[in-house]
């Protein structure tokens, strides 16, 4: 006799699993702040199953549109699928309306959809940055639908040590250089301490006229020679 599975929960009716749900450890460090020359977005390329590492080139900007950006931090599957189709709703918007969608509307999309979806298994930690009608825009959206505007987050596994690094350095009149620097340094500690955490670090400025990459995939190990060699230290040492 086949059972009756219930897809949501891959149960039985009597509460009897049918399958074992295995929860794998997902590592990333993402960061973004506001600052006076617009925002810096910042990621590592590393992902993580546990204790494998399953890639170390992984993209986790997704270009919303021209002036919009949004991070990956979970699930990479869900925040690409959902961030990609958060790209169709803003650009359905634009020829609907004749104006952008404002960066704080477009997080109220992903959030309902977010909420809606929750105790689905979404794993999802995702930040939209952008510039819109009010100037530069950053909130940060959870798979529980939660959703957070601010001027600093940072989320992932590595996050902590990324905080650490910001909070030190972070104040609002940075120069674009300074923030730069800041973004990859904060990227670089974390992939030196979290293990799921690592690869490359790319950097996106986000500012009045649409975005910019400043920094494409420079690998860690370069930086961590660089930062040592600043101390006046042995790479190989620190």
């Amino acid at each position: 006799m086949i059972e009756t599975v219930i897809p949501t929960t891959f149960a039985t009716p009597k509460g009897q699993s049918l399958a074992k749900k295995e929860w794998m450890h997902k590592g990333t460090t993402t960061l973004a702040f506001v600052f006076q020359g617009g925002i810096i977005v910042a990621v590592d390329s590393r992902a993580s199953m546990g204790s494998i590492i399953s890639s170390q080139t992984v993209k986790k900007i997704i270009e919303i549109n021209e002036y919009m950006l949004g991070t990956m931090a979970g699930c990479a599957a869900d925040c690409s699928y959902w961030e990609r189709h958060l790209s169709k709703l803003c650009r359905l918007h634009q020829v609907k309306h004749g104006e952008r969608v404002s960066i704080v509307a477009a997080s109220k999309m992903l959030a309902n959809i977010m909420y809606y979806f929750r105790g689905y298994g979404l794993s999802m930690g995702t930040m939209l940055a952008g510039w819109d009608h009010t100037g530069p825009k950053l909130c940060c959206i959870m798979d529980d639908g939660s959703r957070v505007v601010g001027n600093l987050f940072s989320v992932g596994s590595g996050s902590l040590f990324a905080y650490g690094v910001i909070d030190d350095g972070y104040k609002f009149d940075l120069t674009v250089d300074e923030a730069v620097e800041l973004g990859k340094r904060g990227i670089y500690q974390a992939t030196l301490r979290d293990g799921g955490s690592g690869g490359c670090v790319t950097v996106y400025h986000v500012h009045q006229n649409g975005w910019t990459k400043v920094v494409d995939r420079q690998d860690v190990s370069e930086l961590h020679r660089f930062y040592a060699k600043e101390k006046g230290e042995d790479a190989a040492k620190v």
